[in-house]
């Protein structure tokens, strides 16, 4: 893969991202602060954008959206990998989203 291709792919996946966010944040904006882990503020931003803006922003050469899973336990039940209790997998999902939704809780607490 060469750069400009690597770059156009970024801007493709900045848009999807930004698209679906502002999707989200219209239908449901306390599914989607949850779903994407956003902030407050950055939804305010994102669901008043206009499609040139979303365009302009999403033409960065820098991708928006990150990994929210820093933690080995979650990575290991969406993988499935050393999963020594559980072997069902409807169950280690619903793990790691109760993880993940402690750890949304958690941050929301400590920025207000």
């Amino acid at each position: 893969m060469d750069n400009e291709q690597l770059l156009a792919e970024i801007r493709e996946a900045n848009l999807t991202y930004l698209m679906l966010a502002q999707n989200l944040i219209r239908k449901d904006r306390a599914e989607a602060l949850f779903r994407l882990g956003l902030s407050e503020e950055a939804a305010d931003l994102l669901g008043m954008l206009s499609t040139a803006q979303l365009l302009k922003i999403a033409s960065s050469n820098m991708l928006l959206c990150r990994f929210r899973v820093d933690d080995d336990l979650v990575w290991s039940l969406l993988t499935s990998h050393n999963v020594k209790k559980v072997d069902n997998s409807t169950t280690t999902q619903l793990h790691a989203s109760i993880l993940m939704a402690g750890k949304f809780a958690e941050s929301m607490t400590t920025t207000h």
